[in-house]
């Protein structure tokens, strides 16, 4: 078995608030290294299916071996985005029992210098969520105008020094190209001229690359209305986010849902006809202390809930 170093965020949580048919089909958008996959396997009975989705080979890898061991589960190489579209779940639309959508980058993925998504380790400038696929960051980076990148960095990242650290990318790539998370990392560093308290300078900056690179907010706008028609009345979609853009996403869509269109008072139109799809199960569950000592990483996250009842 490979090594599975991942510890699933907001698990019990998680459980708890999805599963409601034992028996039924469930779709897990980011298998990861499959810790909520495993924790729901173990409640679901012998005639459910579970189906995970990931972007990453070497999440595949540890989905593949879990396909191994247990028939109920299956795994498929993509975004969650395509859901909707992919031929593993053809004829399933409007009978999916649950849908997971657990945001943002995994632990493996942080820890694993050769990635390029983390600051702390120095490893290529890559942040590609699938490495064999798309732009990786330092391509990116080194060809794009500085009023695109200032522009990611702010939108994105909320960075405040975004035109500063744009400005010093552009120079720096005119004279040699920025190959390295260390150097992108001391390259802003020294562009921004505030420090914060408990916070590397690049954190924001290499937050917005990762995501712009993964295209991580399209994909989850299109994976939330593709999770809707997936699943059927009575079944939930729960996302865990780690961020406030993502969060953003997620709460007005849901909300979107759930009071359905807004109309002037007193129109004689109520339910289904203002397109009221759904009820919120849980609106916003964050990581308890203890589940945060004992993984930092979690107290970022949140969770919501709903349900479809149209």
């Amino acid at each position: 078995m490979l090594e599975v170093s991942h510890r699933p965020v907001l698990l019990q949580e998680v459980i708890e608030n999805l599963l409601t048919d034992t028996a039924g089909i469930y779709v897990d958008g980011t298998f990861g290294r499959g810790g909520h996959a495993r924790a729901l396997l173990a409640r679901l009975s012998a005639d459910a299916r579970l189906v995970g989705f990931d972007k990453d080979p070497e999440a595949i890898a540890v989905g593949l071996q879990l396909a191994a061991e247990d028939a109920r589960f299956s795994i498929v190489h993509g975004s969650f985005a395509e859901i909707g579209t992919r031929p593993e779940l053809a004829g399933l639309q409007g009978t999916v029992s649950g849908v997971l959508l657990d945001l943002g980058v995994s632990s493996p993925q942080l820890d694993d210098a050769s990635r390029g998504f983390s600051f702390m380790n120095d490893g290529p400038l890559d942040m590609r969520m699938n490495n064999d696929a798309g732009e990786s960051a330092a391509d990116w980076l080194n060809h794009e105008d500085a009023k695109q990148i200032e522009w990611v960095l702010r939108e994105l990242g909320e960075e405040r020094f975004a035109g500063r650290i744009a400005r010093a990318i552009v120079a720096q790539r005119e004279m040699s190209p920025l190959c390295t998370t260390k150097q992108l990392a001391d390259l802003i560093y020294k562009a921004v001229p505030v420090r914060e308290k408990h916070k590397h300078p690049a954190t924001r900056s290499f937050q917005a690359v990762r995501i712009w690179v993964n295209r991580e907010l399209q994909d989850l706008e299109v994976g939330l209305a593709a999770s809707l028609e997936l699943v059927k009345v009575g079944g939930r979609i729960a996302v865990i986010s780690f961020h406030s853009l993502e969060d953003r996403i997620v709460k007005q869509f849901f909300e979107k849902h759930v009071k359905g269109e807004q109309l002037p008072r007193g129109l004689p139109v109520t339910g289904a006809a203002l397109g009221i799809r759904l009820r919120h199960v849980a609106k916003k569950v964050r990581p308890s202390d203890d589940e945060v000592a004992v993984n930092v990483r979690s107290r970022s996250a949140t969770l919501r809930v709903v349900e479809k009842i149209a």
